[in-house]
């Protein structure tokens, strides 16, 4: 990846004028400082990762709408593992998994929340009910309350999502 002399000049600029401006508003947020820090070097290292030349007219929304859905992704990321640790406890002693299992399992799991973070909810749990417990597509659509065709096109879109996140743009 190339990126000109001019867009690098673009972030520190960017970093110096906004950074305490943004961890402030992400502060206010998530209500701590430490992952509001966080999340202000992930926006920083998402703009500085940009492919694209910067042309910002706004740059305080700009920074807030990727640092927004670097929030929401981290939250899901902590459902996740809650409802990890969740179904852990339930595990009687002798089968609870050992400290690199949990942390493969919770990579494995990061992992599959990304390739699924561009579906909806309803097309995300489809696929998880699907490939995770096996459910039926009639069994989907009741606990989804919607059609069976409808669970059908959230799996197409979902296992799409997944291709395309592994293998780059599907074939025509």
């Amino acid at each position: 990846m190339a990126v000109d002399s001019s867009e690098m000049q673009c972030v520190p600029v960017l970093y110096t004028e906004h950074r305490t401006w943004l961890h402030a508003w992400l502060h206010r947020q998530v209500g701590c400082r430490e992952q509001a820090a966080d999340l202000v070097q992930d926006t920083f290292l998402r703009v500085l990762l940009r492919e694209e030349t910067l042309r910002i007219r706004q740059p305080r929304a700009f920074l807030a709408r990727i640092a927004h859905g670097l929030m929401v992704d981290s939250f899901r990321r902590a459902a996740l593992e809650r409802a990890y640790l969740a179904e852990l406890a339930l595990l009687p002693e002798a089968v609870q998994p050992s400290p690199e299992d949990y942390l493969s399992a919770m990579q494995a799991l990061r992992e599959i929340d990304r390739l699924l973070s561009g579906l909806s909810d309803k097309a995300r749990a489809a696929f998880v009910w699907r490939q995770v417990e096996g459910l039926g597509q009639r069994e989907i659509a009741e606990r989804l309350g919607v059609s069976v065709p409808r669970v059908h096109q959230y799996l197409a879109q979902a296992m799409l999502q997944v291709y395309t996140a592994l293998y780059g743009a599907p074939v025509a």
